[in-house]
This record gives C-alpha cells, sequence and structure tokens, in this order.
C-alpha cells in the first residue's frame, strides 16, 4: 500500500513541476528562417503571393499529404483565406492582411480553433538581378501550458525546410 501511496504522490509531483515550468516559461514564441534563391525577386514574390502555392513547399502540408483544404476570395490578396483540417498538423486558418506587392506578404495564422492571430510574413528583397533573399517568419502567443512545447520542438526547422523545398522549386 505505501508503494501506491508513493507512486501517487511522485506522479502529482512530476505533474506539478510540468505545469510549474510551463508557467515560468515564455507564452510568446518567434520562429522563422531565410535563404537565398537565384531568381529574380519579381519572379519568387509572384510565387509566394499565391497561397495556393504555399502546399508545394511548407513543411506542414509535406507531413500530412492527406490535410483538407478550403480557400476564399482571390488568392494573392488582402482578404484570401486558407483555412486547413488535419489529424497530424492541427487545424488552422491563414488570412492575407496586407501585401507589399514585389516585396512582403503579411498573414494572420489562427492554430486550431484561436480567435487570437499569429502575425507572419514573407518578404522578398533583391540582393541582385537574379538572386533574392526570402524571409519567413511568425510570432505569436502559445497559451499555457502548450508553451512548454518550446522546450521540445524548434519550429524555426520547419520554416527551413520549407525555404529550401521553394528554393528547389523555383531554381529548377
Amino acid at each position: 500500500m505505501k508503494f501506491i501511496k508513493y507512486f501517487l504522490f511522485t506522479i502529482l509531483g512530476l505533474i506539478a513541476l510540468v505545469l510549474l515550468v510551463a508557467a515560468i516559461l515564455p507564452k510568446d514564441f518567434h520562429a522563422g528562417s531565410k535563404i537565398v534563391i537565384n531568381r529574380p525577386s519579381s519572379e519568387v514574390f509572384d510565387y509566394i503571393k499565391q497561397i495556393k502555392k504555399q502546399g508545394t513547399y511548407d513543411s506542414w502540408s509535406q507531413q500530412d499529404p492527406q490535410i483538407q483544404k478550403q480557400y476564399s476570395g482571390t488568392d494573392g490578396t488582402v482578404g484570401f483565406t486558407y483555412t486547413w483540417t488535419s489529424k497530424k498538423v492541427g487545424d488552422g486558418k491563414q488570412v492575407i492582411t496586407k501585401v507589399d506587392e514585389g516585396k512582403r506578404l503579411e498573414m494572420d495564422l489562427f492554430f486550431n480553433g484561436s480567435d487570437q492571430a499569429n502575425k507572419s510574413f514573407i518578404q522578398v528583397d533583391s540582393i541582385a538581378p537574379n538572386q533574392s533573399e526570402v524571409h519567413w517568419e511568425i510570432d505569436g502567443k502559445m497559451p499555457y501550458p502548450f508553451n512548454l512545447m518550446s522546450i521540445f520542438y524548434d519550429m524555426s526547422k520547419d520554416f527551413e525546410k520549407g525555404l529550401k523545398t521553394l528554393k528547389t522549386i523555383l531554381e529548377k
């Protein structure tokens, strides 16, 4: 009987410790990456502003080929909305909020039914006539206790992988 008692106290102690660590960790997060693509910036921007094409290079679509996608509005313009449902990568919504033509695309992302927007952008800078630097980043908040995932999961690696795939596609 003592063993069960100590075992239960140990489990409760571990749970309390995990919740305490989550309470201390920051709720804000930032992730992103950048890459140089050997194509003119106008060509790169024309490709990335079409959200329907994002599934060809983003790592989340690659993780779940069965992801269910819905679109509304005119792709590449403010207000265009992409909604997805996935058992592997979760559900969400992405809305274009600003287009700085030829330069930057800003988006709000909502994960798993949340009404709290996470701010994301893809920016294309010309560094030579046939060379562009692409930045893809996100800033947001992760609710308690899910912020604990930040210890184990580096979202920047997903952005890096997606940009490498984008580079491969555009440099063919």
